[in-house]
């Protein structure tokens, strides 16, 4: 971390230097940078670059930075408190980082005055500082994509309109397609984000996604005091070019491993206890306790994200009505009833619960992942099982 500091303090030392003698050619773009294949990167990158024609100046502005060496990073980013910096770096070093992800680079010059070019270098300048550089990180509302907006809106005299998007999507809709090769990547995103990601959003909350930003700019214009317009973007071009890649090869194995697949091969086992236990007059309670032992810990981590968390959505999830940590209160009655040779009244209250949940899905109060289904009628087996296996116990 100190040496990110340092070169941080260096890197600004010098641009409030050049920022005192930059020429009247000031050139501003915005830079997107497409998705790449790691998680963190399936979304691409939006970056500013700053680059004086008439002289040496040439640095791209990224709000993206962050440290793993924050103090407690993991407990901070659970809760949310996620605190991320701009950092100037040099462009040519900009460009060789995303060469070697074998991502895009698209340009797009902005239509600026050599006021508002200088008043945008100046407000960078300014959000390097020490003081200024760090700022909370949200998903959706405060990103790199959503900071390079706002800060060039900021520099214009004026006010900038986008055009009317050509079909409204929910946050959820917007994030699946960049995840539909992902399945995995996506089920996570399904599980952690409640209802309020599944709203349909205007030109603007949609600008959290890089390549929203670069297309609306595209077409934006900008509303001058006097009323005049005119275009946001002066051109745009495409600085680097992609690695080719394969495209994705969906078998059968693919799909047995993904979500769904995965979800389907354990009701399928669950179906087979099933028959197990109905034919030899048994109660399997091992895995019942395995279920509700996994359902304790997915939920205590769903319900302390619910009421604690600062991430954008996860309090409004719904799925936490059938992951909860009231499973291990479950796990606890299951076992004293297996071992005691007794009757418990858990499955009788937990079909309740999951009844109560597929309602909530029937409804469509929030849209789940490919997993919840299946892994809905596992749990349903369970008190059915195990009403079977009692009334059978009953009558001997």
């Amino acid at each position: 971390m100190r040496r990110i500091l340092l070169f941080l303090m260096l890197a600004v030392a010098t641009l409030g230097t050049r920022a005192q003698a930059v020429s009247d050619s000031l050139e501003m773009s915005i830079l997107t940078c497409s998705p790449g294949d790691e998680v963190y990167s399936l979304y691409g990158h939006t970056a500013l670059r700053c680059r004086d024609l008439g002289g040496s100046l040439d640095v791209a502005f990224n709000y993206g930075v962050f440290s793993f060496n924050q103090p407690h990073f993991l407990w901070h980013f659970v809760l949310g408190e996620c605190d991320y910096m701009v950092w100037p770096t040099e462009w040519e070093n900009f460009l060789t980082e995303y060469e070697e992800r074998g991502s895009s680079v698209t340009q797009q010059t902005l239509n600026l005055t050599t006021a508002e070019a200088k008043r945008l270098f100046e407000l960078l300048v300014t959000n390097c500082q020490p003081e200024n550089r760090v700022y909370r990180y949200n998903y959706f509302y405060n990103n790199c994509t959503t900071k390079v907006r706002d800060i060039c809106e900021q520099a214009i005299d004026g006010h900038v309109v986008y055009p009317a998007q050509d079909e409204a999507l929910t946050f959820r809709q917007h994030i699946h397609r960049y995840t539909r090769n992902h399945p995995w990547a996506q089920e996570g995103d399904d599980v952690l984000l409640g209802a309020d990601v599944d709203t349909l959003i205007g030109e603007r909350e949609s600008m959290f996604l890089p390549e929203n930003l670069m297309r609306l700019a595209q077409q934006a214009v900008i509303i001058g005091p006097d009323g005049a317009l005119r275009p946001l973007l002066k051109n745009a071009e495409i600085v680097l070019q992609a690695r080719p890649q394969e495209a994705p090869h969906h078998g059968f194995l693919d799909f047995l491993l993904s979500p769904l697949g995965v979800g389907l091969m354990l009701l399928l086992v669950a179906l087979v206890l099933m028959a197990v236990e109905w034919r030899f007059g048994t109660w399997l309670w091992g895995f019942d306790a395995l279920l509700l032992l996994l359902r304790g810990l997915s939920g205590t981590l769903l319900c302390f994200m619910f009421f604690f968390s600062e991430h954008p959505a996860v309090g409004s999830n719904w799925l936490t009505v059938v992951l909860n940590p009231l499973a291990f209160v479950g796990l606890i009655l299951v076992i004293c009833a297996a071992k005691n040779g007794r009757t418990t009244r858990w499955f009788a209250f937990d079909f309740a619960i999951l009844a109560l949940f597929i309602v909530i899905y029937a409804l469509g109060l929030q849209e789940f992942g490919k997993l919840v289904v299946p892994l809905t009628l596992v749990l349903v087996t369970r008190p059915i099982s195990y009403y079977l296996f009692r009334q059978r116990k009953d009558r001997k």
